[in-house]
């Protein structure tokens, strides 16, 4: 049945679709609101791409030391062993994806309802019913078919793809008409309001929200052909390329808005296709609509291998580690991420949610990373297929470590909360994976809660493991 969830993939390819998404929709007003100006927000876009060629490259050595999918958590569960690990997946379980997922939802239902709209902001009510449709209806083409979801990711792509080159074409024939005035030198550094240290650091997590997905090859990186010679390619193609798209994407916003008007609109790409392309301009809200409806269905899909990595760590409840027996989905994955997706839906804003996942984010590259280091000096005879100069991860820790700590002044609460749910897991790990020796009734709690799961999602163990289908053959003999 796991071979259902495999599929070969071009690992230039892949990282390219998976880190230029829905966030280049979303990130430039947030990223123009705390860099305060034009010019040094196209900086930051700039910058930001390189810190995560940086962070790829550490990516890149740890996912050929330690040949094991599952990205972040894996790398460290290895190194610093299960608490830690679980700390990870428990962020990215709670926090990171639903919190993502949430944040694209809103933009599709944002873009979907903004042209009926035009003069003021959709109702609130209204881009909550239609983000949570969006969502259960994803999870339901999960549920049903691995080959459904993947079709839509490959169909959706396109969106993103139309809704860009459209953007970039247009905004270069803006400028060479001559209309760049917010781009002009003695304009374009023009500061909206005073710059400080903490607010540059809330515009690279906005712009870190675009980029995110940098790592997701090394999710799959069981499945990724000659990945000695592939990941690397991949980091030094995908990277470069991804970050002249979004500065170029950047550069056209600002060919035809002022600054002021990028900070007044709702929905960035329907004001731009409003300004410029007449009667056309439908043609925006349904791209960038495709774009993030494919959007969500990549992120369900990654969370849910995520889950099933850390259900057979251990590390999350065994029901998270089945699939269906029929379709080969892993449905309770799925359902797990979705509820926690709309319950962060009807608490948090995008400009606060992306703050929020965005620091999350940061900590746990910065950890993972930090991991590289310490595995150096732990195993240093280890053979290390790909080995990066120490400066990289160095750099990017020195940079990391600035960003969280001003983020944290200037967001206190929002990326305090994160940090407060992270360490929540503290008490659950020795209580939920630690604690091996629990009263028969706990145990006995567990196992019919498994039971009646299997139950209403039709899910088993996947069947290339028969250590794991021994409990259940014994169980359907009763």
């Amino acid at each position: 049945c796991l071979s259902c969830l495999r599929h070969n993939h071009s690992s230039t390819a892949y990282a390219l679709g998976n880190i230029i998404g829905s966030g280049i929709f979303i990130s430039p007003k947030g990223v123009l609101d705390h860099a305060g100006s034009v010019g040094f927000s196209l900086i930051v876009w700039v910058l930001g791409g390189g810190i995560c060629a940086l962070g790829s490259l550490c990516y890149a050595e740890l996912g050929v030391t330690i040949p094991k999918s599952g990205g972040d958590y894996s790398y460290v569960t290895e190194i610093f062993g299960g608490l830690v690990g679980f700390l990870l997946l428990w962020s990215a379980v709670l926090i990171m994806y639903p919190t993502t997922l949430a944040v694209i939802a809103l933009t599709f239902s944002n873009y979907v309802l903004q042209p009926a709209f035009p003069n003021c902001l959709p109702p609130y009510i209204a881009t909550r019913l239609l983000a949570t449709t969006c969502v259960l209806f994803l999870t339901w083409v999960n549920c049903s078919s691995v080959r459904w979801g993947t079709r839509i990711q490959d169909i959706f792509t396109v969106g993103k793809l139309l809704a860009l080159v459209l953007i970039i074409v247009v905004g270069m024939i803006q400028i060479a008409k001559g209309h760049y005035d917010a781009l002009a030198p003695q304009t374009a550094f023009e500061f909206i309001k005073d710059p400080s240290v903490g607010q540059i650091a809330l515009a690279f997590l906005q712009a870190s929200f675009a980029y995110s997905g940098w790592n997701f090859l090394n999710y799959v990186t069981e499945e990724v052909v000659e990945p000695r010679k592939n990941l690397p390619r991949a980091i030094y193609i995908s990277i470069p390329l991804v970050t002249l798209v979004y500065t170029l994407t950047n550069i056209a916003y600002f060919s035809s808005m002022s600054p002021q008007e990028l900070l007044d609109s709702n929905a960035v790409a329907v004001t731009f296709g409003e300004k410029l392309l007449g009667v056309f301009s439908w043609v925006m809200p349904i791209s960038v609509a495709l774009s993030t409806f494919g959007g969500i269905n990549g992120y369900l899909f990654t969370s849910s291998r995520l889950c099933f990595s850390g259900a057979r760590e251990g590390h999350l409840p065994y029901l998270l580690a089945m699939i269906h027996l029929k379709s080969c989905t892993p449905i309770p994955a799925l359902l797990v991420c979705c509820t926690a997706t709309i319950v962060i839906l009807c608490i948090g804003d995008t400009h606060n949610l992306i703050n929020y996942v965005s620091f999350i984010n940061y900590l746990s590259y910065g950890v993972t990373i930090a991991g590289l280091l310490y595995y150096r000096w732990k195993k240093p005879k280890l053979f290390r297929p790909i080995k990066v100069n120490l400066l990289v991860p160095c750099s990017y820790l020195v940079f990391w470590a600035v960003l969280l700590g001003f983020s944290l002044y200037s967001e206190p609460v929002v990326c305090g909360m994160g940090l407060v749910i992270m360490l929540t897991g503290v008490p659950i790990y020795f209580i939920g994976v630690q604690w091996k020796n629990k009263p028969h009734w706990i145990s006995s709690a567990v196992e019919r809660v498994t039971y009646l799961g299997q139950r209403l999602c039709y899910v088993v163990f996947p069947q290339d493991d028969p250590s794991e289908i021994q409990p259940l053959t014994e169980k359907s003999e009763l």
